[in-house]
């Protein structure tokens, strides 16, 4: 094992030039991309005809309107010319075919706004490209370990899991948690409150201190648009909270909770272009998260592992198309060393194909060692969506040549708090049923133990 912890995977992972999912390409390459998304094994694919059917059906449309509007403006001029000469039957004649054209024209533009919206909400539905140098699978099994740091705990006692410790300590009241909100939902009491507020304060502090990342504090409603922008949107909205003013129905699916930082940083610059000089934009942000798990399993059992809500800091890369594989690798980093500083063991995973998220081109999840439960548990997933999300928010950037350009946009956990909390109650937890804190989170916390 290297002195740092890490134990490198082997071979060397190569990076290609990025795809880009647009219309353009989809005319253009057509097999290519019916290929990449069968990779995912959803059968998004079958998508594309749909898409270049309602694409060819606006391109004619659209051409017979230009072609008939050439004719219009030639019959005009000579319904002008037919004025001037006193013949007046003749350019009545002519204005008749005048109409007839607008009405052609009319319905030609109609015909091109219907297949349009074919078109574009059959792209909507349509995930991102896998980059080339993702493995291909079919589920988790196909997910490939790259690399590993630590060494899992050893107790010479049976460890607890985090449900009997926050009990015994009087860090989590599940009960009423349940009763405030219903099965998903908990209540962090004491030493558990302060644990969670610490570990977010130690978190953003070393993103923004030592990573660079700016701050920011965003709404935790938006608008669909932001959830559009996304890729969360239109396929995802069933497992999201939608929100109204009172019992206005009429005002349901204006705004909706946050399911993570992700949706309301990653629009902060939705339909601006930037200057290439500010490239890269970081961007670190705390906010408590809200998901329904539509379909989950697990929720509603009794623990932290998958609750409606939770706290979470995310880290969110705005980059130069160029430059965002490298960018990808140094957020990874940057969400492995929160677990470094915490001395908790745990191993970065490459997502294969076919259990990607919709947005991402290429994903490592980063999973933490959780004795009491004698498994991992994702406590990041670090994602480069390539210039896909970009193009959703009409997001763009300048190049120095003047060349208006979709940047990369990167998200991360930095990491997400409740399964982070689990792994770090259970490594720390003694014998006597006390939790050794890690001495990068004592003064944040103000204790160097939580004790029965």
């Amino acid at each position: 094992m290297r002195g740092d912890g890490l134990r490198p995977c082997r071979g060397r992972v190569r990076f290609y030039n990025p795809r880009v999912l647009d219309i353009k390409l989809i005319r253009e390459r057509p097999d290519f991309v019916r290929q990449r998304l069968a990779t995912r094994g959803a059968g998004d694919e079958q998508l594309i005809d749909a898409v270049l059917e309602a694409d060819e059906q606006r391109r004619r449309a659209l051409a017979e309107v230009e072609s008939l509007k050439a004719t219009r403006n030639r019959v005009s001029k000579e319904i002008g010319a037919l004025l001037g000469q006193k013949k007046t039957a003749e350019a009545e004649a002519r204005k008749q075919e005048v109409r007839v054209l607008g009405d052609r024209i009319g319905e030609l533009d109609r015909r091109a706004a219907e297949a349009e919206a074919r078109r574009n909400e059959a792209l909507l539905r349509l995930p991102n490209l896998p980059h080339e140098s993702v493995p291909v699978g079919a589920d988790a099994g196909g997910n490939v370990v790259v690399r590993e740091y630590g060494s899992k705990p050893a107790f010479d006692f049976e460890p607890r899991s985090h449900v009997e410790l926050c009990e015994r300590l009087k860090l989590v009241d599940f009960a009423r948690g349940t009763k405030l909100a219903g099965s998903g939902f908990v209540l962090f009491t004491h030493w558990g409150a302060r644990l969670e507020r610490a570990l977010i304060q130690f978190m953003l502090e070393l993103h923004t201190r030592e990573h660079g990342y700016t701050e920011v504090s965003p709404p935790l409603l938006v608008g669909p648009q932001c959830l559009e922008g996304v890729g969360q949107f239109p396929k995802f909205k069933d497992q999201y909270y939608g929100v109204a003013e009172g019992d206005r129905a009429s005002e349901l699916g204006r705004l909706y909770l946050i399911p993570t930082a992700e949706t309301p940083v990653a629009n902060i610059h939705r339909e601006e272009i930037l200057p290439e000089a500010a490239l890269p934009l970081n961007y670190c942000a705390y906010t408590p998260c809200f998901r329904g798990e539509a379909g989950a399993a697990g929720v509603g059992t009794r623990g932290l592992i998958r609750v409606h809500q939770f706290d979470k800091v995310e880290l969110i890369k705005i980059t130069r198309p160029e430059d965002g594989y490298a960018e990808h690798e140094k957020m990874v980093a940057d969400a492995e060393r929160v677990l470094q500083r915490l001395g908790l063991h745990y191993r970065v995973v490459l997502l294969c194909t076919g259990d990607m998220g919709f947005a991402s081109a290429k994903t490592y999840d980063i999973e933490v060692w959780a004795p009491g439960q004698g498994s991992y548990l994702e406590v990041s997933s670090v994602s480069n969506c390539e210039d896909f999300q970009a193009r959703r928010m009409n997001l763009r950037y300048k190049t120095i040549a003047g060349e208006n350009r979709f940047p990369h946009v990167l998200n991360g956990s930095g990491t997400a708090l409740a399964r982070l909390f689990v792994a770090l109650v259970e490594t720390g937890q003694t014998a006597d049923g006390s939790i050794r804190i890690p001495a990068a989170l004592q003064p944040y916390l103000g204790a160097e133990c939580i004790a029965p």
